[in-house]
């Protein structure tokens, strides 16, 4: 008895160190950039990173030629990769970090967000979710703009409800115009999150509809350039009209969750937020309680900006892609996170508290395999395996070998992009069928003439390196232009979706 009393009093009570309230969106924000950036560097670049990649190392000068005549509307980005890559390189490894941290701000700012208008837990929910969405780590591995997109159109929101809260004078809406701008300049499609904007001014803060109105109308005049150059420069999304975007796969799964699974978790704890919310409005009108307010605007942040791209793809012109709308993440995270929250408050306690985790903890167990297949070395692009190609080729190349490259796909899956994008794998090979190098044009690639010219032309060509895609029947045309010019098949290496043919010529 006396030796467990003395083991009694020997015991000290353990101090659980408390994470300041201010902290928690930061550190929710941090673990997201770190979840997002683990292992982006494995997937090789696909088509549109080695559009942001090429016009990053582009001069200024050069850089300038291209906005004048194509991807204005990428401007801001392509300036600021240019800086990034200038300091650290242009491997997945640097370009991909600029979007993991932006996906990190974007969370912080949800839970900022959330936090105007529900209890701490919510907001931590609603971080969490914002963390694993397929969507939210799919842009963390992309070196693309849709990541800084989507944190500047939380951060612009979380702006707006602090100036309707604080009733903010002339200097704020100011400064509100000014940042809308911004984001317009750095993703025209952002201004779409000026409609949600209006829509929830116009019907919770009808008071301040003047104040917007004026601060909105100065942000449009200020991003007239950049909205006048996109509508001149519109074709450049012209190739949306061959391919079938707007299915319902797309819209429903793809756009936010990646997988069925994954998605029905997130719309059956969307549809109880939403449920929720109608019931609200219906008894209590516009009088509606924080959260549920929160849920009106997360719902228009949701669905106006899809509804919109796709009546105008239907009806105008083609414009929906589901990358488009990344900026929506947050709206989906903080619907789910309501919703799990709703769902718990109808039972007792302490199941009240633990069901909304137990929901969350399922929804990020049928993401972790989403995470994991985008974090694969053929994730991009339906396999693009550019990386592997060139390391291919550089081991097995001899100085003076020349290369060819299909000529018959798409420009974004075109091989030959890899000469850009790994130099160094192709340093003391020659390039025979380039023309006009992509940084002395004003569009995003080489010109070309066509490999049969090009070989025809060049008598002294004994050893050729060809990558290829499939052909729809037979070998590739290449191999058999190739094999009439007396070359002898000496290795066929499938990659991937590539295979590199080693041909010779005595």
């Amino acid at each position: 008895m006396l030796d467990t009393q003395v083991a009694r009093t020997d015991v000290r009570p353990v101090a659980v160190p408390r994470v300041p309230r201010a902290s928690v969106p930061w550190l929710l924000g941090a673990l997201g950039a770190v979840f997002g950036f683990t292992g982006s560097w494995i997937p090789s670049y696909w088509g549109d990173e080695a559009a942001s990649v090429m016009s990053a190392e582009r001069s200024w000068s050069s850089l300038t030629g291209l906005l004048g005549n194509i991807d204005a509307v990428h401007g801001v980005y392509y300036a600021l990769l240019h800086v990034w890559v200038g300091a650290f390189g242009a491997t997945e490894l640097a370009t991909r970090l600029p979007s993991a941290i932006a996906v990190g701000l974007m969370v912080a700012g949800t839970v900022f967000l959330v936090r105007e208008f529900a209890v701490p837990r919510v907001a931590v929910i609603a971080g969490v979710v914002a963390i694993v969405l397929p969507r939210t780590t799919s842009m963390a591995t992309e070196t693309r703009s849709y990541a800084m997109g989507a944190a500047a159109a939380v951060w612009l929101t979380v702006l707006l409800v602090r100036l309707l809260r604080r009733r903010a004078g002339r200097g704020g809406w100011a400064g509100y115009a000014v940042a809308a701008a911004a984001c317009m300049y750095l993703f025209l499609y952002l201004g779409l999150i000026l409609l949600v904007h209006g829509l929830y001014v116009a019907i919770v803060y009808r008071d301040r509809v003047r104040a917007w109105l004026g601060s909105c109308a100065a942000a449009l005049v200020l991003a007239l350039p950049i909205i006048m150059l996109g509508y001149r420069q519109r074709s450049q999304i012209a190739f949306l009209a061959r391919r079938d975007y707007t299915t319902l796969h797309n819209v429903l799964v793809s756009q936010w969750f990646g997988t069925t699974l994954v998605a029905v978790v997130g719309w059956l704890l969307i549809a109880a937020a939403v449920v929720a919310f109608v019931v609200a409005a219906a008894r209590r009108g516009v009088s509606l309680p924080p959260a549920q307010r929160l849920a009106g605007l997360a719902l228009a942040w949701l669905a106006l900006p899809t509804t919109i791209l796709l009546t105008g793809n239907a009806a105008l012109s083609p414009m929906y892609n589901v990358r488009y709308l990344s900026f929506c993440v947050p709206a989906a995270a903080i619907l789910i996170a309501l919703g799990a929250e709703i769902l718990g408050a109808r039972l007792a306690r302490p199941a009240q508290h633990v069901l909304p985790i137990a929901l969350i903890a399922v929804l990020v167990i049928a993401c972790l395999p989403v995470y994991t297949s985008q974090h694969t070395p053929w994730a991009k692009d339906g396999g693009s395996d550019w990386r592997a190609v060139a390391a291919y080729v550089s081991a097995n190349a001899t100085t003076g070998d020349a290369v060819l490259f299909d000529q018959t796909t798409k420009p974004s899956r075109d091989p030959r992009i890899m000469l850009s994008l790994y130099p160094s794998d192709f340093a003391g090979l020659r390039d025979v069928a380039l023309a006009v190098p992509y940084a002395e044009r004003t569009h995003l690639w080489d010109a070309v003439i066509s490999n049969a010219d090009a070989v025809a032309a060049d008598r002294t060509l004994t050893s050729v390196w060809a990558m290829e895609l499939p052909a729809a029947a037979g070998q590739p045309t290449d191999i058999t232009m190739l094999l009439h010019h007396g070359f002898t098949l000496d290795t066929a290496q499938r990659i991937n979706r590539t295979t590199v043919y080693h041909l010779t010529k005595e």
